[in-house]
């Protein structure tokens, strides 16, 4: 199971992150590197992260018009990463446009594997009433289910959505669209700021492909004990 598991590394500096990166290593399937600490540490950290042979999830939700996207994905493939993300909300050419980029940027370097690229549907921050704030109507339920269908049909890989949406997504989309579920809270920790969660074993049987925890593995006293005690 740990091979499921990605820990997001939400730490406001490269030295801090390394050091649980160091940690953990072999414990987890892989690491997330998300808005904080790129803007902190910038692509020399992932760098190091990919040097530590960790996988590494480059979570910054690229949302901006397409050609922009596409170049910040082909520099996303260049730093070597496993696994990148663009918010759906995007749009289709948006989509479709960092698709293209991936592949063929992977193809250039020679890779023997492109990295994954995930779109974000609907934050697991947000509930029904945060929706209705920004103007949209659809349950997030059925938000996440379009917006997983719209990057599917673009090319991409996958998709971050909660886990309560995970089965009815790799139903719609087939086993092989991956589902990276954060909002992970074991049955031991509190939600903090996440609405909509599940615990990592409820999340895996729910349909979610991959998990991201972060807290309740970094704020353990014993981080490695953690992340073996996950599924407990």
């Amino acid at each position: 199971m740990k091979d499921r598991v990605i820990l997001a590394l939400d730490y406001p500096d490269a030295d801090s992150a390394l050091a649980m990166a160091e940690k953990i290593h072999g414990h987890v399937g892989g690491v997330k590197v998300g808005f904080e600490l790129f803007v902190s540490a910038g692509p020399d950290l992932v760098r190091e992260l990919v040097k530590m042979k960790h996988n590494v999830f480059l979570d910054l939700k690229m949302l901006d018009i397409p050609n922009t996207v596409a170049m910040a994905a082909r520099a996303a493939v260049r730093l070597g990463v496993s696994m990148l993300n663009v918010h759906a909300m995007g749009g289709a050419p948006m989509l479709r446009d960092a698709a293209e980029a991936v592949r063929d940027e992977a193809q250039k370097l020679g890779m023997r594997r492109k990295p994954f690229l995930i779109a974000v549907t609907i934050l697991t921050s947000m509930d029904t009433m945060a929706l209705e704030s920004v103007g949209l109507t659809d349950t997030p339920h059925d938000a996440a289910l379009n917006l997983a269908r719209l990057s599917q049909v673009n090319g991409l890989d996958g998709v971050v959505c909660s886990a309560r949406e995970a089965g009815a997504i790799k139903e719609m989309c087939g086993p092989r669209f991956i589902r990276v579920t954060p909002g992970i809270r074991p049955s031991w920790a509190s939600n903090n700021d996440q609405k909509r969660v599940m615990t990592p074993a409820e999340a895996i049987e729910a349909g979610s492909s991959y998990i991201v925890v972060g807290r309740p593995i970094t704020e353990a006293p014993d981080p490695v004990a953690a992340a073996q005690t996950l599924f407990d």
